[in-house]
């Protein structure tokens, strides 16, 4: 069965389908329901003109016609507003211009602390989102606070809970409170939208206003819990005509200017002055092609992320998965992910990554990254219901520059090739309910030729084809989703066969019977596959079913973050749910999901059950409780490349609790619990606490503890002398304790809308002591020999913590692998938008960090110490401006 792979036959099923729903061109995207939809009217402004300030006193609003049948969602959904709002809609040759009035006269009290732009959880705001394609799937919000913050994000997809929160157009927004009330006022500019050139505009619309002191939603067009519908039952705006889509070119020139202090210089170091300044010069261009498509080009671009990643001790075989942090990948990513669905084709953090070339001296200056000389990104519509998504960019070659103290001499090596990155994507509607189907493509090439170093490390050629359909039916309550494609890697036998022993792969396994080690190879394929049918809206009763299925020689590393190939993992999910508030709780719900995975060999190597229940309480609270129960299976990553090897079944409890989202001051909490049949063990306790002490600031602390004691841990493979059951080989284990202490700090101050001061730090400290070592007794087992507990061994431990191991006829050392790490890790980053589209920042981050050889646990106090590690700080200044040309 493993063979006959349907995957091709549903793609070929799916593209009918949609050259089929995509014949019927709808250039507005109406359906057989739009009779019944609300609608709006935008008055013209006539030649009169509007001071963008909140206050609603230009008398062209009195004779704009207001929406006022609002519903309630939240907390009785379908009954009348608390207190009325009016919102109008004016018009002229430039821009669409809101006007907001909210009461407050049965529920006195507006709760309005300032934030950073798109913070809005704790204050009340009104929301406008406009389907400018009228294609029932795709919408931006534009929103502001009653203190004058301002909303903004796009929605890819007919969801709410789905958005892009990189979307930053340039526009203006202004509240103003009052005594009975607050007003706003929003300038949309037509140049920040992308809409279809016709003499009369049909947008899609909806209007949301958030009051937190009710825990009040009101809506426009009101959407019931239970369905997983937004988008496409949206109202219409129409009344703006005689307008066109702009060409939209602006600039974004930058200048910035940098230094690095290191603390802990060494004198000898001749690549460490101790202040090491930089300066830099770059821009970006955005330009309209044509009314529906958008460019955006930069040159020598500054990439640099503004908040760290948090530190961690990561004993894995596999790199963490961080998050986007750098603007111009953050803006439109939902794009090339292939219905947010299957993430094994794109993870854009491997553009401009690290180098991997090795680099060996005294001492060694290597690239922190890869410098990105240019980038483009090209996105938006061909057609009505056909969108576009291409970004490319171009990475330099790198080098480390290496000093030797015997010799005195400084030379360099490279270590990372030149290269051209490219990912494409292309998603096509079609149906009355915004099915779709899609095609992305994501391309790498290197620069290297054969016989040079980095040739035997690298890849020179990766490739990736994904196409993904997500098909809606009886009014968007199912939904099936299908996401696949083939990988293709291409290098020299020495690059491919690295990327054969690799965890993702491990063909060198020695009791491995298919998809074997090849040193030949020049080249990899392989093909991935997921599918999920569910039922996404219901009163009661959801469920999915779902199966994943990657060959043996899938590959994207290059491309993507990604964690393994060679299964098949079907899964389920059942929940049963009440969102009808009751006299306990708001909303309930009860749910049960299962995992199984088995290799094409036909081992078991994941099998889970996880029950669990959600509780949202009358008073807003929210408490959550999961239990996971995991069968015994196999695993072919603990022995890193050597035979399979048993896991131990494991069970785990998990606790959340929190206070309501919308109060000033946040209180949660998680705690696990979990053991395994081997004695292993994990205690991991957290908490969020956040709290205004006043408007404009917000304070928080993420304390996290965490104890584990894992009796699998791997320790390293001597090659030769073992017994002939392990292939020769020991494979030697050990248990280990480990300990974790740390705390995220973050303050917000907010001095007027458009300027924040963030300070973020997070003191760290964790600790390993490694006991009871020994090495695998056969495949497929988790049982051991223990060295100095197995008759006939013996284990001597040393002064440096080394020990030395006999056992039979062999003897050898395993060195300390103890650790107690110390990590502090700050930003203080203030950004002034000066002018709209503008933006000066002022950073300055530290880095610290120290390891050493001890083992002991570590407590608060150690956490703490972090501040006294040595490090770097980190200064820069950097301005854009915005320059709108047409």
């Amino acid at each position: 069965m493993l063979r006959r792979c349907p995957g091709s036959v549903l793609l070929r099923v799916f593209l009918v389908s949609a050259a089929m729903g995509g014949g019927a061109r709808v250039a507005a995207g109406q359906t057989s329901g739009d009779a019944q939809r609300k609608s709006a009217t935008a008055a013209s402004l006539a030649g009169a003109s509007i001071r963008v300030d909140g206050r609603l006193d230009e008398e062209v609003w009195l004779k704009a016609t207001p929406i006022t049948d609002f519903t309630q969602k939240e907390p009785t959904e379908g009954a009348e507003p608390t207190d009325s709002m009016e919102v109008r809609f004016v018009y002229d040759e430039a821009a669409l211009y809101v006007g907001a009035r909210m009461s407050t006269k049965n529920a006195p009290g507006v709760q309005a602390p300032l934030g950073r732009r798109d913070s809005s959880g704790q204050t009340e705001h009104i929301q406008i989102w406009l389907d400018t394609f009228l294609d029932r799937r795709t919408a931006a919000m534009f929103g502001v606070t009653a203190s004058g913050v301002r909303l903004d994000r796009f929605h890819s997809s007919d969801n709410e809970d789905n958005s892009d929160g990189g979307f930053d157009p340039v526009w203006e927004a202004r509240a103003v409170e009052q005594a009975d009330g607050w007003t706003a006022e929003l300038w949309i500019p037509f140049s920040q939208l992308r809409f279809i050139p016709q003499a009369e505009q049909t947008w899609g619309l909806n209007v949301r206003r958030f009051r937190p002191t009710l825990d009040e939603e009101d809506y426009w067009v009101l959407v019931p819990r239970t369905e997983r519908v937004f988008i496409s039952r949206f109202g219409d705006l129409r009344g703006v005509s005689g307008v066109r889509p702009t060409r939209r070119i602006e600039v974004l020139p930058y200048v910035a200017g940098a230094s690095t202090v290191n603390g802990s210089r060494d004198p000898r170091n001749p690549f460490d002055d101790g202040r090491n300044l930089t300066s830099r010069v770059g821009g970006d261009v955005k330009m309209g092609l044509g009314p529906n498509l958008t460019l955006e080009a930069t040159i020598n671009p500054d990439f640099g992320q503004v908040e760290a990643d948090p530190a961690e001790v990561n004993l894995t075989v596999f790199e963490t998965r961080f998050q986007e942090r750098r603007p111009f990948f953050l803006e439109g990513s939902q794009l090339f992910l292939p219905n947010n669905f299957h993430p094994n084709f794109y993870y854009s953090r491997r553009i401009g990554a690290r180098p991997t070339g090795a680099a060996s001296a005294d001492f060694v200056d290597y690239p922190s990254d890869s410098t990105i000389l240019v980038a483009g990104k090209l996105t938006g519509r061909v057609r009505p219901r056909t969108s576009v998504a291409l970004l490319s960019a171009v990475t330099d070659d790198e080098t480390a520059n290496l000093f030797r103290l015997d010799t005195l001499n400084t030379s360099t090596v490279p270590v990372g090739p030149r290269a051209s990155w490219g990912v494409g994507r292309i998603l096509q509607e079609f149906g009355s309910l915004g099915s779709t189907v899609g095609l992305q493509v994501a391309a790498l090439h290197r620069d290297v030729a054969a016989g040079e170093p980095l040739a035997d490390l690298l890849t020179r050629n990766a490739v990736a084809i994904a196409g993904d359909t997500l098909l809606r039916f009886k009014g968007g309550e199912y939904q099936f989703q299908w996401a696949g494609g083939p990988s293709f890697i291409s290098g020299t036998p020495a690059a491919i066969e690295r990327f054969q022993r690799a965890a993702t792969h491990y063909a060198q396994r020695p009791d491995k019977e298919y998809a074997r080690l090849d040193p030949t190879r020049t080249s990899l394929t392989g093909f991935s596959m997921q599918t999920r049918f569910e039922r996404v809206s219901g009163r009661h009763w959801l469920w999915n079913v779902q199966t994943k299925l990657d060959t043996p020689f899938f590959e994207t590393t290059d491309l993507a973050n990604f964690r393994g190939a060679d299964g098949v993992m079907p899964t389920g999910n059942v929940t049963w749910r009440e969102t009808r508030p009751g006299r306990v709780f708001r909303s309930y719900q009860f749910g049960l999901n299962q995992s199984w995975e088995w290799n094409f060999g036909g081992d078991r190597q994941t099998a889970q059950l996880r029950p669990s229940a959600n509780f949202t309480w009358s008073n807003y609270w929210t408490t959550s409780v999961s239990f996971s129960r995991t069968l015994q299976t196999v695993d072919s990553l603990l022995t890193r490349g050597g035979p399979l090897m048993e896991k131990a079944r494991d069970w785990s409890v998990n606790i959340n609790a929190g206070n309501r989202n919308s109060s000033q001051t946040r209180v949660s909490g998680s705690v696990n619990i979990g053991g395994n049949e081997d004695g292993g063990s994990t205690r991991r306790v957290s908490a969020d606490f956040s709290f205004r002490p006043g408007p404009r600031w917000q304070l928080s602390a993420g304390p996290f503890y965490e104890r584990l004691t894992e009796p699998q841990q791997y320790v390293q493979t001597l090659i030769g002398g073992g017994r002939s059951e392990t292939y020769n080989n020991r494979y030697i284990f050990g248990f280990i304790d480990r300990s974790t202490v740390s705390t995220e700090f973050r303050m917000g101050l907010t001095v007027r809308p458009d300027m924040n001061l963030d300070v973020w730090a997070e003191p760290f400290a964790a600790s390993g002591r490694y006991y009871d070592y020994g090495e695998l007794l056969r495949p497929a087992v988790r049982d051991r020999i223990t060295y100095g507990t197995t008759p006939g061994t013996t284990m001597t431990l040393q002064a440096d913590g080394s020990r030395v191991v006999t056992e039979a006829n062999s003897t050898f050392t395993l060195r300390n692998r103890d650790f107690n790490t110390l990590s502090f890790r700050s930003n203080v980053v203030l950004r002034w938008e000066w002018r709209p589209g503008s933006t000066l920042y002022l950073v300055w981050q530290q880095d610290r960090s120290g390891t050493e050889a001890i083992g002991s646990y570590v407590g608060v106090g150690d956490m703490f110490d972090s501040l006294k590690a040595p490090g770097s700080n980190f200064f820069v200044v950097k301005t854009s401006f915005w320059l709108p040309i047409k």
